[in-house]
Order: structure tokens, then sequence, then C-alpha cells
């Protein structure tokens, strides 16, 4: 899939990059498509993550791992919200926190967990 976004231009997605949360993310329940740009050089080490939204062009929240920041970070999710996901282990689970830049302010990173499934983003 080719999109054009705001912040990165023309990219190509390849299928098994595209991240869906079928019932949206809190805030925007009409994105449900999303894919993770970072430097690729970097992989896991990349600091700052893009999730870009692929049902709207101009958005693309920052996200990062929040194990970068807070070493003991291990945010408790309801059961029922896990509900239908199916099993979830560490093997296929990635964890992203979203971060907020204010103008003249330091940058605060937002501790509501993003729950990503490797089964979903390979």
């Amino acid at each position: 899939m080719r999109i054009t976004t705001r912040l990165f231009g023309e990219i190509e997605v390849a299928d098994e990059k595209i991240i869906t949360f079928p019932g949206g993310i809190i805030g925007f329940p009409d994105m449900k498509s999303f894919t993770l740009i970072y430097d690729e050089e970097k992989g896991t080490d990349a600091g700052i993550r893009w999730m870009q939204s692929l049902d709207e062009a101009a958005f693309a929240l920052p996200v990062m791992d929040p194990l970068v920041v807070k070493a003991d970070y291990n945010p408790e999710v309801d059961d029922e919200l896990l509900k239908g996901i199916g099993n979830i282990g560490p093997d296929n689970l990635l964890v992203l926190v979203t971060v907020a830049f204010m103008v003249r302010l330091p940058i605060v990173i937002v501790p509501v967990p993003l729950v990503i499934l490797a089964a979903i983003y390979c």
C-alpha cells in the first residue's frame, strides 16, 4: 500500500506492517489502521517512533518504548480489555507509550500503554 503522509511524504507500507485496532484508539475511534515508522537501522533501539494513521494521512502519534525512561514500567491492564485479543505473552507483545511535545516545557511521556501484538505487526 502506498500512502502520502503529512510528516513523511509518500511511503510504501507492506500489508504485514499494518496494525489494526478494530475499535480505533482512545480519542480517535474512526482511526483503525496504523503502521510504525522508525529508523530501521536502529531497530528496537530507535528512540521516538511514529504510529502513522493509514486512515488519516495528517495524523501520526509519536510513541516510544517506556522501558527507555522507566526500566520498571509494568502497566496493569484489566483482563476485560484484553478479551478477544488471543494469547498474549512476552514474545508477541509490544508496549509503547505516547510522547507529548510541548513548547517551552519538557517532553512528557504519557504512561498509558498502547498494546500492539507482534502477531499483527511482524
